[in-house]
């Protein structure tokens, strides 16, 4: 169970990191069952070349372009990776803080992330919420670390308590990134942190917190798994892709 000091942290920062909440051995069982599902080409996959953010591949068809970027709809991959999203040791806390009845959503995130040695990819200042079709965007976002994150391998950068923040629709380019070009927003970009986090820690993050992160400058392939839930008063809009597959409660 969250403390009401951890409560607390969440409702300012938007973020709250939840050291060593999964032991080694099952983050390693997630990561053999990741090199067998990457070996085997197991659609549904996202690309690099897919996403057409800075550093990755022209194409699927150029140098790299068929360079993992997720391994999409994690909880009907397999029981080990469903059993994690809604295990209770997490499920207890996200109730805490998005109430009873809170739902994963399986459009959402739902996936194993990685970011590997070459062709990995820089993802720019954003908020979870720009595409997604909710009634609020606020949203809860689980990120488990199955291996040590740092900046150089791109763990996630934060602009804490950004998921208070009004933006205006001129601060963000076409694609809803934060654009790094307008003086209005030197100042909200010397606000980042970086957040490393070591095997097994979980983090918890708003949908309308601001993050992004860089690439991979190892020579090791990092893997997090990610999940994505929303409070029981705040289900999709009727028609959309948030709306798309079935809701699991948790």
């Amino acid at each position: 169970m969250l403390t009401p000091e951890q409560l607390q942290e969440f409702r300012i920062n938007g973020y709250l990191v939840l050291p060593g909440m999964t032991d080694a051995a099952y983050c390693e069982s997630v990561l053999a069952f990741a090199a067998q599902e990457l070996l085997a080409d197991a659609a549904p996959i996202e690309y690099e070349a897919d996403t057409r953010y800075p550093g990755a591949p022209a194409s699927r068809d150029a140098e790299g372009g068929r360079t993992a970027r997720r391994l999409l709809q994690a909880v009907a991959r397999s029981p080990l990776l469903a059993d994690w999203a809604r295990g209770e040791q997490l499920t207890a806390a996200l109730r805490q803080l998005l109430g009873a009845g809170a739902c994963l959503s399986q459009v959402h995130h739902n996936c194993i992330m990685t970011k590997q040695p070459r062709f990995s990819s820089i993802t720019g200042w954003h908020r979870d919420s720009r595409y997604w079709q909710f009634q609020r965007a606020e949203l809860v976002s689980a990120w488990l670390a199955l291996r040590n994150e740092t900046v150089e391998n791109g763990c996630l950068l934060v602009m804490p308590g950004s998921h208070l923040w009004t933006i205006q629709p001129d601060q963000l380019d076409a694609a809803q990134f934060l654009r790094a070009d307008l003086a209005q927003n030197q100042a909200l970009l010397q606000q980042a942190i970086a957040v490393p986090l070591q095997q097994g820690d979980t983090l918890l993050f708003h949908s309308n917190l601001f993050h992004a992160a860089g690439c991979n400058q190892t020579a090791h392939s990092k893997f997090s798994m990610v999940f994505t839930y929303r409070a029981a008063d705040n289900p999709p809009q009727a028609g959309t892709r948030s709306a798309s597959l079935p809701e699991i409660e948790i």
